[in-house]
C-alpha cells in the first residue's frame, strides 16, 4: 500500500487501482482528488470537509462518493447524491477497501466544544485515521497518523495515544498550524518517547507500507518515493 501525505489532515492510499481519500480539507491540495472515485471524511469540520474540493470531484465524475457521518452531511447538502452516511461502529466499503468507523466523538476543546460527531477509519485493518480524536481502537494498529497540533491536542496526550495504540509505525497529520521548528519539537519528542518507529512524510512524497513485521531498531519498514 501506498501513502501520500497532503496537507494538514488528508492522506492518500493507493493499492493497485484501489484509491481512496481521507480528509480533504481547506488546507490541503485539490490534487489530492485526482482519479478517485471514494473518499472518507471524519468529521464537519473545514480542514478536514472541504466541501468545495468534493462538489467540483463530484461534478466531473458520477460515480463520486463521500462517506461521512450523517451531521457533517446535514452542513453539507450541496454534496447531495454523492453524500454517503456512516456511524461508530460499521464496517463497509470504499474503493476496494475495507473500512471500519470507530470511536464517534470529536475531542473536546473547552467546555464540551465542539461537540460534534468524529469518525475515526481504520482501512483494511491497517491503516487509521482518527480524525480528531485519541480514540484508541479496539483492533490492532500497524500504521498510527498521529494528530500533531490542534486546539483540543497537547503534546503528551499525544505521545500516550501512540502508546496507547501500539502501532508498528506512526507518522504526522493535522500539522498545518506548526512552523518548522513546530514540526521537529514534535518529532523529535516523537522518535523519543512514542514507543515505535516515527517519521514525517513531507507534503506530498508517498511511503510504501510493508505489513511485515517491523524491523530492528535502525532497519526502516517504509520505502519513500516521489509522489
Amino acid at each position: 500500500m501506498r501513502l501520500t501525505k497532503y496537507g494538514h489532515a488528508c492522506v492518500r492510499l493507493e493499492d493497485g487501482d484501489r484509491v481512496l481519500v481521507i480528509d480533504p480539507g481547506t488546507f490541503s491540495e485539490a490534487e489530492a482528488l485526482d482519479g478517485v472515485d471514494e473518499v472518507l471524511v471524519t468529521h464537519e469540520h473545514p480542514d478536514h470537509l472541504d466541501v468545495g474540493k468534493l462538489v467540483a470531484a463530484a461534478r466531473r465524475n458520477s460515480a463520486f462518493r463521500v462517506h461521512l457521518p450523517s451531521a457533517a452531511i446535514e452542513s453539507a447538502p450541496e454534496l447531495g447524491g454523492a453524500a454517503v452516511a456512516v456511524e461508530a461502529g460499521q464496517r463497509f466499503t470504499a474503493a476496494g477497501f475495507t473500512v471500519d468507523a470507530v470511536g464517534g466523538t470529536h475531542a473536546e476543546i473547552y467546555d464540551g466544544l465542539p461537540g460534534c460527531v468524529n469518525v475515526g477509519f481504520l482501512v483494511d485493518g491497517t491503516v487509521y485515521h482518527p480524525g480528531d480524536s485519541l480514540f484508541v481502537p479496539p483492533s490492532p494498529v500497524e500504521t498510527l497518523l498521529v494528530p500533531a497540533a490542534a486546539p483540543w491536542l497537547k503534546l503528551a496526550e499525544a505521545l500516550t495515544f501512540v502508546r496507547e495504540v501500539r502501532p508498528k509505525r506512526a507518522f504526522p497529520i493535522h500539522d498545518a498550524t506548526l512552523n518548522e521548528l513546530g514540526q521537529e519539537y514534535f518529532d523529535g519528542w516523537l522518535d523519543f518517547k512514542g514507543g515505535t518507529e516515527y517519521a514525517r512524510i513531507p507534503v506530498g512524497e508517498t511511503v510504501t507500507l510493508s505489513r511485515e513485521r517491523v524491523p530492528a531498531a535502525g532497519t526502516p519498514s517504509v520505502v519513500h518515493d516521489r509522489a
